[in-house]
């Protein structure tokens, strides 16, 4: 095993992807610092908690159990050492802004009888769907998404040839989910997840469609108060294996290269022989490095297409909320004036589709005795001017429009409120135009046209995250920071034991190591 005994490591962000990579260089012999702007840990999966309300900031939904298994399983430990699952029943609640209503749970063979009400043949259409999407998904991850494939070359073989033959890759997922439904009802309910992936409909590759194995066959799960105490076990872990964490401490810039690192932050400087960057890959590069150490310019992320930003309204609200479920969407039945309004013509939605999550109906920690936590997020475009006044008023409308939609009428049981959208994205996390994911996943974003862990201007310098391959939500990230780990590893690690020691100056990586795809 090639080690890192005796290198140090800066990682600047605390983010999923960062607190993973951190992990698995720790395990290498690393000797490891995580330097993070905010308070506390997490990035994206923050937590707020005020007058005995606690909420999840960002990711709500804990999906693909299978990836955190594999992630704890790597440091001989698993998730139950940290934190308790519970399965959601029904995994989600759907009001239709027509009146209808449908709990999805993970029965199939009662999603299909209610997919025949509303279509004739697509109980077997779904089923149909739903093999392709977990053919979708154990082939995908096995060989795509856990098999690290950076540069073109690592494409063009037989071996991806022979996996990929079956697969749905190419089209768009409206294009593909029209193939299996009319009924435009359907195709939302087996695309709802690409807002976790940051795309719409028409945007986003038919692979994706391996979404709906994670929902209908895997499930949807909640650990035992919430996202943030997944957050703590990836810290904890990270700790009994020799990580350091620092938070409070903005980093201003990075200087130097590989072997004589020096990460500047507010409150003094720390040396490092790596850096491994988990803060926005574009804040990173425009802002922490100097221009002639940039591996894409101004114009190049100008020319992204970024995942959506959200408005945010965290309540503590009295008394139950006994319409909703832990997880709730409420649709208009024409979603794609929502989407037009995010990707091609920004504008504060006119008609929303959008998500309400109330975890207390699962986990009665997370609010005072009578008493409901929820939050209610919209996807908004990114970039979008989210000045006061249209806070205000957006807010006024989402919550007669769930009241009128859904029977839960908030707004006179309100004890405690706070909002969050595009300004505060880019303030907390730096992140760019406000987005709240990163780069959405488009057919020229995804795998190798996403942008490069390795950076081509500076040795010694490697990026993380979601704006990275495999791309955007918490699985991803902690593969995200497993293959960043190996990269450094297999640049400026040695064959050794324990007692092995790399020298204060690493050696530069290989010419062939280097040119990942751009």
């Amino acid at each position: 095993m090639q080690r890192l005994d005796g290198s140090s490591t800066a990682v600047v962000g605390g983010g999923v992807a960062g607190l993973a990579a951190a992990c698995y260089l720790a395990k290498a012999g690393g000797d490891v610092t995580v330097v993070e702007k905010n308070d506390q840990l997490g990035g994206r999966a923050s937590v707020l908690e005020a007058d005995g309300f606690r909420f999840d900031m960002g990711p709500s939904w804990y999906l693909m159990p299978d990836a955190f298994e594999r992630f704890f399983a790597h440091f001989d430990r698993e998730p139950s050492d940290y934190y308790d699952l519970t399965r959601l029943d029904p995994h989600y609640r759907v009001f239709y802004k027509d009146g209808d209503r449908i709990d999805v749970n993970g029965d199939v063979e009662s999603t299909k009888a209610l997919f025949e009400t509303y279509e004739a043949g697509a109980g077997d259409a779904f089923e149909a769907y739903l093999a392709q999407a977990r053919r979708n998904y154990e082939v995908g991850m096995e060989h795509f998404v856990y098999e690290d494939r950076p540069r073109l070359r690592d494409w063009i073989d037989l071996d991806v040839a022979r996996n990929a033959r079956g697969l749905t890759l190419l089209g768009s997922m409206q294009d593909h989910v029209e193939d299996y439904f009319d009924h435009p009802k359907l195709q939302q309910l087996v695309q709802y997840s690409l807002v976790f992936l940051g795309g719409s409909p028409s945007n986003t590759p038919a692979l994706y469609n391996l979404m709906s194995h994670v929902d209908f066959n895997l499930g949807v799960w909640y650990p035992d108060g919430g996202i943030g105490r997944v957050i703590d076990a990836f810290v904890t872990l990270g700790e009994e294996l020799g990580v350091t964490y620092e938070t409070g401490r903005p980093v201003t810039a990075i200087e130097g290269t590989a072997g004589s690192f020096t990460v500047r932050t507010e409150s003094g400087s720390i040396d490092a022989d790596l850096v491994v960057s988990n803060a926005d890959y574009a804040h990173t590069e425009t802002e922490l490095l100097g221009a002639d150490r940039r591996s894409y310019d101004a114009a190049y992320w100008e020319s992204r297409t970024y995942a959506p930003s959200a408005y945010l309204l965290y309540l503590g609200v009295e008394g139950e909320l006994a319409e909703l479920a832990h997880h709730t969407l409420v649709l208009p039945t024409d979603w794609d004036t929502h989407f037009e309004q995010i990707f091609d013509e920004p504008a504060w939605p006119d008609d929303p589709a959008y998500y309400v999550c109330v975890p207390s109906r699962t986990d009665d920690s997370v609010a005072p005795a009578g008493h409901s936590a929820c939050f209610v997020l919209v996807p908004i475009a990114p970039g979008l001017a989210d000045d006061e006044p249209s806070r205000e008023s957006f807010r006024e409308e989402v919550l007669a429009d769930l009241a009128a939609h859904t029977g839960a009428d908030l707004r006179d049981r309100i004890v405690y409120e706070r909002s969050f959208c595009v300004s505060d994205f880019a303030e907390r996390y730096n992140s760019y135009d406000g987005t709240a994911l990163g780069l959405a996943h488009t057919l020229r974003q995804t795998a190798i046209f996403r942008p490069s862990q390795r950076s081509d201007a500076v040795d010694g310098l490697y990026y993380t995250g979601s704006y990275t391959s495999p791309g955007i939500g918490v699985p991803m990230c902690l593969v995200s920071g497993e293959h960043v780990a190996e990269k450094v590893r297999t640049d400026y690690g040695r064959e050794g034991r324990e007692s092995d020691r790399v020298a204060s100056t690493t050696p530069s990586r290989s010419t062939a190591e280097s040119d990942d795809a751009r």
